[in-house]
């Protein structure tokens, strides 16, 4: 598993019926990984693994695995409301073909230290998958604090990577300055990423990368190769865009922007709705004005793939 590079946090796409769309998401898994994304992550917050009924979570991890034909590796997203759910799931994601696990806490139930490491302890050891722990507090209530991640990396081997979503980029210092190069540190907070990439991480699971795959590779490899003009210039265009993954909407957002330009659908599962009034006026005023100013991207292209 090489934890490395832009790995979109998949959306999960639905049809009319709000069934998922299978065809469909094989097709957008393929036109992420050809504008150079270098794994894929389903089944997460993005991805509304929170309405996903566990069959149908099988069903999508054995399609992705399947269509995509060993092109990258696909990490399956594992967090259920009790932990003896969560390890099925990790044991599905296993015999789908998944290389990794990016594992989450319990989706409703959040307390002390024993608990939460108990939970996904369990989950790692249920399988030899590799596994990336995703801390977002702000979403699960949990925080993993980077001496409480550098214990869990003292007791797991297959413990590898870390998705860092507290949205505070001294997170990625303090990790690095407990825990040297031992794992690998993802950032999951879209309007924070050149900033965590100077502070030393190496990957981005990225949201609006499932609409503009090809300007979230550019910015990332210029954030890594230290091109920083160029890559601020890039990011301060991207910016209104990226903060759409920050607020409690995002998914909605994220499709919403998918679906305007060809590359996905708005539909949701309830308790979500699809955008309406001022907060669609708002998402039509940042989409229409990061259009106009689009910057010069080698191989920028939109696909309409609903049509494909």
């Amino acid at each position: 598993m090489n934890w490395y590079g832009v790995m979109p946090a998949m959306t999960t796409p639905f049809n009319n019926q709000l069934e998922v769309d299978h065809a469909f998401m094989a097709r957008h898994a393929a036109w992420l990984l050809d504008n150079g994304c270098t794994g894929l992550v389903v089944l997460g917050s993005l991805g509304e693994g929170a309405t996903l009924e566990t069959s149908e979570k099988v069903a999508i991890l054995k399609n992705i695995v399947r269509s995509i034909d060993s092109k990258a590796p696909v990490v399956a997203g594992v967090s259920a409301l009790s932990t003896s759910t969560a390890i099925n799931l990790a044991k599905e994601a296993e015999q789908a073909g998944c290389q990794g696990l990016m594992v989450l806490p319990p989706y409703a139930y959040s307390t002390d230290w024993r608990e939460m490491k108990n939970h996904v302890s369990l989950v790692m050891a249920s399988t030899p998958l590799p596994c990336m722990l995703y801390n977002n507090p702000p979403a699960y209530t949990t925080d993993f604090l980077p001496e409480q991640i550098a214990e869990l990396a003292g007791e797991h081997s297959n413990f590898q990577a870390v998705k860092e979503s507290s949205a505070d980029v001294r997170r990625v210092t303090a990790l690095r300055a407990l825990l040297g190069d031992r794992l690998e540190i993802f950032i999951g907070v879209d309007d924070e990423i050149v900033e965590a990439i100077a502070a030393g991480a190496t990957g981005w699971i990225a949201g609006l990368v499932n609409a503009f795959p090809a300007e979230s590779v550019r910015l990332f490899d210029l954030a890594r190769a230290g091109k920083y003009d160029e890559a601020f210039a890039l990011y301060r265009w991207f910016l209104p865009l990226l903060r759409m993954d920050t607020v409690p909407k995002f998914v909605q957002l994220i499709k919403w922007v998918q679906a305007e330009i060809g590359v996905g659908s708005s539909l949701v599962r309830a308790p979500r709705m699809e955008l309406v009034g001022e907060d669609l006026a708002a998402a039509k005023r940042v989409l229409s004005a990061a259009l106009k100013a689009h910057p010069k991207v080698d191989g920028v292209k939109f696909p309409n793939l609903i049509e494909a």
